[in-house]
């Protein structure tokens, strides 16, 4: 093991020098670009390709040393129970007390103002008014989880499903929490989750990029690209973002008029230059990714609008996801281009329920019930039908879907009038299936309230270390070294997998 993790950092330490080599081959690509047309523009994040423009490249940047592909595929730690991750964003905050976490006494309480300490977006206080779950609740399957009427889909594959009810954060700020679920840290400047995950196993697609994301069409997250940036690893390692409808990848189509033939000399004459260069600079991966990126736009003209291609999926399983109805259409054809590119073999997909600001997200601040009953049903159908059409593909078992957002809700009304809740990062549930996740359990607790976990907390570093777990890798050693320092997604005290749905 010791002995995979030094190679490792030998890839690392190769990659940054290659980079700094090719600083000043700038002016020469962007003339070149700009020739074509910008058909390279797109795949900043993309992968090293294995053959055409790198695979004639015989030397790294000392001229000496075999080149070395960052998105090589790379042995895992141990034997993985899944291959991809399918991470179902839900931004702005979904109230765990109105979906998934069960507290009967709340209902009794409504309007009553008891005291319960508070922390979120109006501030911390130590009382407040009760808003009681606007749903009722019910048990489903043969493990009788409990889940309310917003997911009625989603009821019927809680057997196949782990909820984890006890999971905290550290900020209830958006920008700050959403960074923290998706790099560990509630700052910037840190690899997110797919990062890591190209970074420890690189990809085995070499015509798409290896961490895709997807938006929802009302707009990014507030913390924007950082949510899927690659931090200080090199910028090979960070998402793409893909569209669901249209071009899936912006500027990808070949300039009108511009041969295949003409675009293949425009990546020899990159080629050439490059290498040049290449013997005597070290040290900018960002520029490095760039070159890459290229060859992998020249693929992906090819086999991008393959995978988004959705015509040729019958009607039935169209229907499945919702793409019939206007209201699930856009989240369930997302859902299903997750489980074509995961076919394909994309390493890391991420898909956003809710964008911009307030109500266009979970973000229920005013009207609960308007605001969770809009987001639950554009999203209930499609999630239920990627865990459906999985398990029929026999891809369920090798997938990890993870559903959340970048916390819960509170208990108690934000404002003197209404049923918004405020954020609460104290105690809130996301949960888990596929991958070797074992369905139809529950884990952890809140109080009676929920305002804050109490049985088994569990922070988020734990689900990363989980899905790192599953994906073969060793949450405690896969590292990166920056700073002076052995960099781990999970941090730097140990942090264990939570055992109890592996």
């Amino acid at each position: 093991m010791a002995s995979e993790l030094k190679s490792n950092h030998l890839v690392d330490q190769q990659t940054k020098s290659a980079g700094h080599a090719q600083f000043c081959r700038r002016t020469r690509r962007e003339f070149l670009w700009e020739a074509g047309g910008g058909f390279a523009s797109v795949a900043l994040t993309g992968m090293l390709s294995a053959d055409g423009f790198l695979n004639s490249q015989a030397v790294a940047a000392d001229g000496v040393g075999q080149y070395q592909n960052p998105l090589a595929p790379k042995d895992p730690h141990f034997k993985p129970k899944a291959k991809s991750v399918i991470f179902l964003f839900m931004y702005g905050g979904p109230s765990h007390v109105d979906t998934f976490d069960h507290k009967p006494k709340l209902y009794g309480l409504d309007g009553k103002t008891i005291p319960v300490k508070t922390k979120g977006r109006g501030g911390e206080k130590n009382e407040g008014r009760v808003v009681g779950p606007k749903w009722k609740f019910k048990q489903y399957g043969e493990s009788g989880q409990w889940v309310s009427d917003l997911f009625p889909h989603l009821a019927t594959c809680v057997d196949d499903i782990a909820f984890l009810k006890s999971m905290t954060a550290d900020s209830p700020i958006h920008g700050s929490a959403m960074l923290m679920m998706n790099s560990g840290r509630i700052l910037s400047g840190f690899p997110s989750l797919g990062s890591w995950l190209n970074y420890g196993l690189g990809t085995e697609n070499e015509n798409l990029p290896g961490y895709v994301v997807m938006l929802d069409p009302t707009g990014g997250p507030i913390s924007g690209a950082k949510n899927w940036s690659s931090g200080f690893m090199p910028a090979t390692y960070q998402g793409t973002t893909m569209r669901s409808e249209g071009a899936p990848l912006i500027d990808l189509r070949r300039p009108e008029g511009m041969s295949k033939a003409v675009q293949r000399e425009l990546l020899d004459a990159l080629k050439e230059a490059n290498q040049k260069h290449q013997a005597t600079r070290t040290g900018n991966s960002e520029l490095a990714a760039r070159i890459a990126s290229y060859e992998l736009a020249f693929k992906m003209q090819k086999h991008a609008p393959e995978a988004a291609d959705i015509s040729s999926e019958t009607k039935q399983t169209q229907e499945l996801y919702g793409l019939n109805n206007p209201r699930t259409a856009d989240f369930g054809r997302r859902c299903l281009l997750a489980r074509r590119l995961v076919e394909r073999g994309v390493r890391f997909i991420q898909l956003y329920s809710g964008g911009n600001h307030n109500d266009s997200n979970w973000d229920a601040h005013g009207d609960l019930e308007k605001n969770h009953s809009f987001h639950a049903g554009n999203t209930d159908q499609p999630i239920a039908a990627l865990i459906k059409d999985l398990k029929s593909r026999g891809l369920f078992d090798e997938t990890m879907i993870v559903w959340g957002g970048e916390f819960g809700r509170q208990p108690t009304a934000e404002y003197a009038k209404g049923t918004g809740r405020d954020h609460n990062s104290f105690g809130f549930t996301m949960w888990t299936a596929g991958g070797g996740i074992k369905g139809g359990t529950s884990v952890g607790a809140t109080d009676e309230l929920g305002s804050a976990a109490v049985e088994k907390p569990f922070h988020v570093k734990r689900l990363h270390a989980t899905i790192l777990n599953q994906m073969g890798l060793h949450p405690n050693r896969l590292s990166y070294f920056y700073g002076g320092l052995d960099q781990k997604l999970v941090g730097v005290e140990h942090t264990e997998p939570i055992h109890e749905i592996i």
